[in-house]
């Protein structure tokens, strides 16, 4: 385990401006935080935290970065809290912490390659500053280092499955190239053991049989480019375990028929030394057809640029050899944290994959660390969000989304059926916007159906096609029942009683394919009643321009559901027992008014229809008016009456303030006027009530 000094001495050895006493308070802090814990090797748990900021250390990263590292665990593994890291350590380390616990609690869900896909995603998204992703990836290589300390098999295997499926894949996504090969061999290594020891032992034959071969050839390449006048510095390896092992399968072949498992690198100065040296090459040994590839003109999408070909070296052996500058091998090795430290004030190359080339201007350029912190915002997947089942399933959404998106992300049943929501425990409103790293549950109900009103808060285009089919569907149902309940009370208006082939014929008279688009025309009013009326019964109306009989009965609107087939007017608040009229204009829902709503007199335009409730109608929302004193505990009071009598506030609104009084308008939700008779009344009796009256 590195000592306090030792690791002081690595970061000031490439940052002489390191906050020295950040540092040291961090380690110190850590060490007692994590007190006697012990890691299954036996070692002090504490040893992990400071093993993970070496390995960053290596990377060059800022002191944030190394304090972030050794304090990584402290909020979920020991007593400390968020408030306490930001007042010992900062705003910025203390974000940086908490981006990393966030990162540490998920369940990795990696079954399935889509599954494996979006944690990645999500992993990407939550990581909202670069450094979180590397400090995670520090902390997981550290972890497989280590892993054969743990006894239980079973749990070996599943974190090295994890490491292959997520985090390797997530390294190599960021250009991390070292970490993602000793990820891969370490898990490897437990996941195909027997593989691993084969391929162990035949490449210790290889070794045995031709003693020194790796460095005979790089010797004999750096001579051959040294008399040609290119300054070298090549490099021979073997390739890792799993490299090899997966080339086997892909190609399958034998370890005896695979031909490349050496590689070699030219590291040389320039971009145009890189063409020089691949041309020297070819020149002196014949290259293997289609296994030439220039990522310097066309880059991989991480930003990885290298020249690679394969070549028919001596005794037909066949041998890999990358070509890059000092650069690209940087950022070959480490990727993005290769820039984070060395701003050498070179200018990335513009076919990079974008966001790669922002930030790399951004770090090479930034003039404060505000700045940098400001902009290493990882774009890649701003507009998107990761959330979880309670099962730890992940459910990639856009950003904006709501529990009633997520619903039916997961299935359609579940979104119809949706009557609330649970976020991270917490039952929530349905219009909650969701962030990422949220568990949402979702209450349901079989008598539930898809909400009108949830349109305008749902941004998934199945969401909103899911509820707006249902609308519609919906809207036409009631529409159709509304208008069959004013054709019944037309028929009811006819002289005699109709035959029963009448319906068959004035549907023929009015040119309409069944009787369901009759009632639909009649509760639009693109049909008048005249016209139905002598439809059905010829000469029953009396001359063209002659009104037809008055309406008998009221036409009841109980079954029916407010704002689809009609609509309760806003202006008077009609509640079940109020005297209600409607006005019923072309093409749009009845609008239902109280009786002695003042704004009838502008519906001279529209047919009046009388209305009734029906027996035991739904409740409604009336709107009063309340003056209270101006003295504590004066809402409070009214707040309680509501509550006894069983009343729902669904608004409250401070209309003026006059001295010693307060008026309030409310909205609230009763069963029937003598309901809200009985609460108004209790609001007059109160002392703190000046005036109450419905509006």
């Amino acid at each position: 385990m590195l000592r306090q000094y030792e690791l002081l001495d690595k970061v000031k050895s490439y940052d002489p401006d390191a906050d020295e006493a950040l540092i040291n308070r961090a380690y110190v802090f850590s060490m007692k935080a994590h007190g006697s814990q012990k890691r299954a090797s036996g070692d002090p748990y504490f040893s992990h935290p400071i093993e993970v900021a070496g390995i960053l250390t290596d990377l060059h990263l800022d002191d944030e970065t190394i304090v972030t590292a050794i304090l990584h665990d402290t909020i979920e593994d020991t007593v400390a809290t968020p408030e306490e890291i930001e007042k010992l350590f900062g705003k910025n380390v203390a974000r940086l912490v908490d981006g990393v616990t966030k990162l540490s609690k998920i369940e990795a869900q990696s079954e399935s390659e889509r599954a494996a896909e979006n944690l990645r995603k999500f992993l990407l998204a939550m990581s909202g500053d670069i450094r979180v992703l590397l400090v995670k990836l520090a902390d997981r290589l550290h972890n497989m280092r280590t892993l054969h300390f743990i006894g239980n098999e079973e749990k070996r295997r599943r974190i090295a499955k994890e490491t292959m499926d997520i985090y390797a894949p997530l390294a190599e996504r960021i250009g991390m190239y070292e970490f993602m090969k000793e990820m891969q061999t370490l898990a490897f290594r437990e996941i195909e053991p027997d593989a691993y020891e084969s391929i162990g032992r035949r490449l210790e034959q290889l070794n045995t049989g031709d003693g020194d071969l790796i460095q005979r050839i790089q010797r004999g390449l750096k001579a051959h480019l040294e008399a040609n006048g290119v300054d070298a510095d090549v490099q021979g390896r073997e390739k890792h375990p799993y490299s090899i092992w997966r080339k086997m399968a892909e190609r399958h072949v034998s370890f005896e028929q695979l031909s490349d498992i050496m590689a070699f690198r030219c590291i040389v100065d320039s971009v145009e030394d890189c063409y020089r040296t691949l041309g020297l090459i070819h020149q002196r040994w014949p290259m293997v057809p289609g296994r030439f590839k220039d990522y310097i003109s066309t880059p991989k999408r991480n930003g990885y640029c290298s020249l690679h070909t394969t070549v028919i070296h001596d005794e037909n052996m066949r041998i890999e050899i990358q070509i890059r500058t000092r650069d690209m091998h940087a950022r070959a090795e480490y990727g993005l944290a290769a820039h984070w430290a060395y701003k050498e004030g070179k200018t990335a190359a513009a076919t990079q994959h974008p966001w790669i080339t922002d930030l790399i201007e951004i770090l090479e350029h930034a003039g404060s660390a505000e700045e940098l912190l400001e902009h290493t915002r990882m774009a890649m997947y701003q507009d998107r969000i990761f959330a979880f089942t309670p099962k730890g399933e992940l459910i990639q959404l856009p950003k904006g989304a709501t529990p009633v998106d997520f619903a039916y992300a997961v299935h359609t049943d579940l979104g119809d059926q949706t009557v609330g929501a649970k976020i991270n425990g917490r039952v929530m409103p349905l219009r909650t916007p969701l962030d990422n790293g949220d568990q949402v549950e979702i209450l349901v109900s079989k008598a539930q159906h898809p909400q009108p009103a949830w349109l305008a808060f749902v941004v998934t285009g199945k969401a909103r096609a899911k509820v707006r089919r249902f609308v519609k569907s919906k809207e036409r149902e009631e529409t159709i029942s509304l208008g069959r309940k004013i054709f019944d009370e037309i028929v009811e208006r006819l002289p005699m009683p109709l035959g029963w082939e009448a319906l068959t014929e004035a549907l023929k008279r009015l040119h309409l394919p069944d009787d369901e688009a009759l009632m639909e025309a009649i509760a639009q009013k693109r049909i008048s009643d005249t016209a139905v009326m002598e439809a059905l019964m010829p000469g029953s109306t009396g001359k063209d321009g002659v009104k037809p009989p008055p309406q008998r009965s009221a036409i009841s609107i109980k079954g029916l559901t407010p704002g689809v087939a009609f609509d309760l007017a806003e202006c008077c608040h009609p509640v079940p027992g109020d005297r209600i009229v409607g006005l019923r204009r072309e093409g749009i829902g009845i609008e239902v008014h109280t009786i002695d709503c003042e704004n009838l007199a502008s519906g001279l335009d529209a047919d009046w229809v009388d209305l009734a409730w029906g027996d035991e109608s739904d409740g409604g929302t009336a709107r009063l008016s309340v003056v209270l004193k101006n003295e504590p505990g004066a809402l409070a009071a009214i707040a309680t009456i509501f509550g006894n009598h069983g009343a729902n506030i669904v608004s409250m609104e401070q209309t003026s303030r006059d001295g010693s009084f307060h008026t309030f308008q409310l909205d609230i939700e009763v069963h029937d006027v003598q309901h809200l008779m009985r609460i108004l009344a209790a609001l007059r009796a109160t002392d703190v009530v000046s005036t109450a009256e419905r509006l």
